[in-house]
């Protein structure tokens, strides 16, 4: 865990905002000089704070998709069937993102396909096929109302 002070949780802030923003911009709205600037953010990048910087698709502007929520529960909750769940849904690319939950089921999963057909294929024959599966629900994005991948810093 990194210790943030102010101007380093602004600086995230403004980073997780637009990380194109130039040195220039962030260290007049910092009051810093540049080079303290490329102290904290090499500091972030260097402590795996920063993990990668990508771009934000608009999914509007993007060709057909569909997004779904899948809840699913396993047979089995023994740690090494949890993480060979884990490990097996990383190499799928339909899975954008995936949780660990408490509660009535064992994995929120993010799913983006093209169509309805493409998802029942995902979801019977990839998802469903993996070993320790005992149950799928799925849940259908009508309309996004908010997205965000920044982290509130409080």
């Amino acid at each position: 865990m990194i210790k943030l002070d102010a101007v380093d949780k602004k600086l995230l802030e403004m980073l997780q905002q637009d990380s194109k923003v130039s040195v220039n911009e962030l260290s007049k709205k910092l009051n810093l000089t540049k080079s303290p600037i490329y102290d904290r953010i090499k500091r972030f990048e260097n402590s795996g704070l920063i993990e990668k910087y990508v771009a934000v698709l608009d999914s509007k502007k993007v060709e057909s998709i569909m997004v779904i929520f899948c809840s699913v529960s396993l047979e089995n909750q023994k740690l090494d069937a949890i993480e060979a769940f884990g490990l097996a849904i990383e190499t799928l690319p339909e899975v954008v993102e995936s949780y660990l939950m408490g509660g009535a089921n064992d994995f929120l999963l993010k799913v983006i396909v093209k169509d309805l057909e493409a998802y029942h294929q995902f979801s019977s024959g990839i998802l469903a096929a993996l070993p320790n599966i005992a149950q799928i629900k799925s849940t259908f994005v009508l309309n996004e109302i908010k997205r965000s991948s920044a982290i509130p810093l409080f």
